[in-house]
């Protein structure tokens, strides 16, 4: 029993001394709230967002338009034989990819049997003319021959008046008178006939004449097909293909090789209706003489093409031509076609890498129209749906709807809504209030940027 009570009597005293330092907590706690200043409210401050900004410009804007399509070259030919025969000599260069000049030989028929056709021809034609020389010969010598014949048919006409003057008189018989005339009538008989056949000789003539003229055709089809065995390149080319060998015998309508020329390559490009219409808008139309257009494409339509070649990380590029706009739209792309014409498409430039614009190469064309003066232009990043974010006074921000006029690349020009010279936001905000409050930064890179590109300095995006 006295030790349960010893040990109740410890647990008592250990919870009284607990109350000392807990009533010197309290009083701690009371002093340094009444010796505390009481907390000053300091007003809301308004914060700036910061952003990027830069002035609208005003510049002569070079409208671009982007166009893909495929290389072909303007001229294709294909040596189809004229004649028949056996191939005896080919040009050893005559094979696929390779590059031959103008009037080179490519392939020689054997030319034996036209030759001797030509001289078989050649000798009827001196056979009609000798004919028609043997014709005006005889001629002559009918027309002696008549001469002596009238002069003859005058003395018997004499001898038969005289006879007959006798037989009337009674002095000569009547049958004297008879037999001269008889004699008369014969000899007049034979004058008739050489007249006759003087009067053949001219048709003879003209029949020997056409068949001589019929000949000379004969004679100029034989030695244009005796020409025809020597198969020349006609342009300067690289060869297609090659569908004969040496002593092969060809036939006529054969085509034995083709040949695509290096002069010129063209390249059709898919350029978008509306884009093309933003290249031509501003020009009058109205005084083009639509039969001679296509001479005057280039000035009528006013456009710079330029085709470009990108493989990885390799780009070039050569200047182009248009020469002639695709007859029709396509059903699917609703694009039209602008046929673009490169000059000296295999010419290499000294110190470049340029490849030569090859058949079925894959380019991309821009085309550029005739500057397009005191353009508002923003770029197309700033649009945010139909609005631009205006720094308007105080530097407060001005969500304004625009009109836009067309997009190109990265830029859109403006119709109406925006004037030069306003400063507009380029950085992302979020939020975007109206009448909040910005702290802008002027991006002069990004505004050089933006001008260069309505410059036409860089490739279109």
């Amino acid at each position: 029993m006295t030790s349960d009570k010893t040990n109740s009597g410890k647990k008592w005293w250990k919870r009284v001394l607990i109350i000392p330092p807990v009533l010197l907590g309290i009083a701690a706690m009371v002093f340094a709230i009444q010796g505390r200043e009481a907390p000053v409210k300091k007003p809301l401050a308004e914060v700036a967002s910061k952003v990027r900004v830069i002035e609208v410009p005003s510049v002569a804007l070079v409208p671009r338009a982007l166009g893909f399509g495929t290389v072909q070259p303007d001229k294709v030919w294909e040596a189809v034989a004229q004649v028949a025969g056996k191939i005896i000599e080919i040009h050893p260069q005559l094979k696929k990819g390779a590059l031959l000049p103008a009037d080179a030989v490519l392939l020689k028929i054997d030319p034996t049997d036209y030759e001797l056709t030509i001289e078989r021809i050649k000798a009827d034609i001196r056979a009609a003319e000798a004919r028609i020389a043997e014709a005006r010969a005889r001629e002559k010598n009918s027309r002696a021959s008549m001469s002596i014949e009238n002069q003859s048919l005058t003395i018997s006409e004499r001898e038969l008046a005289r006879k007959r003057d006798l037989a009337k008189r009674g002095v000569g018989s009547q049958a004297a008178a008879d037999q001269e005339e008889r004699s008369l009538l014969a000899m007049r008989q034979s004058v008739q006939g050489m007249q006759n056949s003087l009067n053949l000789i001219p048709t003879e003539v003209r029949r020997l004449t056409a068949e001589i003229a019929a000949l000379s055709t004969q004679l100029a089809n034989a030695e244009l097909d005796l020409a025809r065995t020597v198969v020349t390149n006609p342009f300067n080319s690289r060869i297609a293909s090659v569908g004969v060998e040496l002593t092969q015998f060809v036939s006529k309508g054969q085509v034995m090789a083709s040949a695509d020329s290096i002069a010129v390559a063209e390249v059709t490009a898919q350029v978008a209706i509306d884009k093309m219409i933003h290249l031509i808008a501003g020009r009058d139309l109205s005084t083009v003489n639509i039969n001679t257009v296509t001479e005057n494409l280039r000035e009528v339509l006013g456009l710079t093409p330029i085709v470009r070649l990108r493989t990885g990380d390799f780009a070039t590029e050569w200047q182009g031509e248009v020469v002639r706009v695709s007859d029709s739209i396509d059903p699917q792309t609703r694009t039209v076609g602008v046929i673009i014409a490169v000059k000296n498409p295999y010419q290499l430039t000294s110190g470049s890498a340029r490849l030569p614009l090859s058949k079925n190469m894959y380019v991309e064309v821009e085309l550029r129209g005739r500057p397009r003066p005191q353009e508002v232009i923003v770029p197309r990043a700033a649009l945010h749906e139909d609005k631009i974010f205006v720094v308007g006074q105080d530097n407060r921000l001005e969500r304004r709807a625009v009109t836009p006029l067309f997009r190109q690349g990265r830029l859109m020009i403006v119709k109406s809504g925006l004037k030069a010279g306003e400063r507009i936001v380029i950085s992302d905000l979020i939020p975007a209030i109206d009448g909040m409050l910005l702290d802008p930064v002027v991006d002069a890179d990004a505004a050089a940027a933006l001008i260069a590109e309505a410059n036409g300095d860089g490739a279109i995006r």
